[in-house]
């Protein structure tokens, strides 16, 4: 809009994805106190740097420099994150069944009928995974970006995101195996 000042511009483009910013800071970092910290620095190189958004998608804009502030604070503390991307473990192919499980695709009423029990285990499930994995998931799953939007903020083609994506959600299935029902 002419006149209009970039902190007006970046209040209304990029303010509304701030949640998604944070939620993505705290499930790369395991819920760590920093998650906040570096979402918060991640917002202040957003608006730093404001003036080189076009108007593209301002959640996968911001979401890319989120993703990259936590990985630099990953990278800083490298005993963080034990398992990498190349130590991938066995595979299990009804990676299917951890959506259900999380409640993708069922109506909204059905979803909320989800117990405690279940969303913390599938919160420890997902915890358990490497970054990278737990990092498609969160943009696919929680943050619902298509393919296209998770290549971008990950700098990835679009082959390795759906690869990425089918191996987090087999290590998905297999983290929520593993640990088995809880006691009721």
């Amino acid at each position: 809009m002419p006149g209009d000042s970039n902190r007006a511009r970046f209040e209304r483009e990029i303010m509304p994805h701030l949640d998604a910013a944070y939620n993505m800071a705290r499930w790369l970092l395991r819920g760590s106190d920093e998650a906040q910290d570096v979402a918060q620095e991640a917002l202040l190189r957003a608006f730093k740097y404001f003036d080189g958004f076009h108007g593209e998608n301002a959640k996968a804009w911001l979401l890319r420099i989120v993703r990259n502030s936590c990985y630099s604070w990953i990278k800083d503390r490298p005993k963080m994150e034990s398992m990498s991307v190349d130590d991938e473990g066995q595979i299990d192919p009804e990676h299917e069944r951890a959506l259900a499980a999380a409640g993708h695709g069922l109506p909204a009423p059905d979803a909320r009928l989800v117990s405690a029990a279940d969303r913390r285990q599938l919160h420890d499930a997902l915890g358990r995974l490497p970054t990278a994995f737990r990092e498609i998931i969160v943009l696919r799953e929680i943050e619902e970006l298509s393919y296209k939007e998770i290549a971008a903020i990950a700098d990835v083609p679009i082959g390795t995101v759906m690869s990425r994506l089918s191996r987090a959600r087999e290590l998905l299935l297999q983290n929520l195996s593993l640990r088995g029902p809880e006691p009721g």
